[in-house]
């Protein structure tokens, strides 16, 4: 079955150039005009990722990534690209930490974006290879479970996105190994993709917030200067 992709941008013509390069490439297509259209065509239909364009009247991206990553379930964990103006630094930063998994800065190559969407869809089975993990993996209180792409801290549930769930089940599965920034992103998105450090600074940092809302201060342990491991995850001052 192909991936259904959404996508989102009030620019009609950036819409069927990209809804044609990911049909070529196997993908089926839907478009949305605006975030308010957006939000009611992921309601209808459970796309598998959202191609979602900042800048739009009525509603933003920005908000609307807001809106799915506040939801359970649908919505909550779903992939979303960002596309972005090239003098949008800040908003890119934004959508990062409100949960987007990627971002694509216009003008942009349809090969560019149709490989990006790839790399997030091929993400869990990249993950768990990296990994060599094929089942729950626990490391004290936290628990990850790839079948059901469920994170828990001491048996509540954490509400993750896709890229986050990935990135903490490399550190969990590897508990001894520091990760440089370049070794997360090769693990996840594959070698020479182009990923900037920014990108994993801000999934650490979100992940690291959802979890100490429930005590989960250690999650994650920088180490200076070389990059990051899985914390202790005993519910301990980080």
């Amino acid at each position: 079955m192909s991936h259904k992709i959404l996508i989102v941008d009030d620019d009609a013509h950036i819409r069927e150039v990209l809804s044609f390069a990911l049909g070529k490439a196997g993908m089926e297509t839907s478009e949305a005009g605006d975030g308010e259209a957006a939000l009611a065509a992921i309601e209808r239909a459970s796309p598998d990722l959202v191609v979602l364009d900042i800048n739009m009247p009525r509603m933003d991206g920005l908000e609307v990534c807001r809106r799915l990553r506040g939801q359970q379930g649908t919505g909550g964990d779903l992939p979303i690209l960002f596309l972005s103006s090239r003098d949008d630094e800040i908003d890119r930063v934004v959508g990062l930490e409100l949960g987007a998994d990627d971002y694509v800065v216009k003008p942009f190559s349809p090969r560019e974006v149709v490989a990006r969407v790839s790399a997030i869809l091929k993400r869990g089975g990249r993950a768990l290879a990296a990994a060599g993990s094929s089942g729950p993996v626990g490391h004290n209180r936290l628990r990850l479970d790839p079948d059901a792409w469920e994170a828990e801290w001491a048996g509540t549930p954490v509400p993750v996105t896709v890229t986050e769930f990935q990135l903490l089940l490399l550190l969990a599965s590897l508990p001894s190994k520091v990760f440089t920034r370049d070794a997360i992103i090769d693990r996840l998105h594959g070698p020479g993709f182009a990923v900037t450090d920014r990108t994993i600074d801000s999934h650490i940092r979100n992940v690291r917030h959802k979890f100490a809302s429930l005590g989960g201060t250690d999650l994650i342990e920088t180490r200076a200067g070389v990059g990051y491991r899985i914390g202790r995850c005993l519910g301990e001052p980080g």
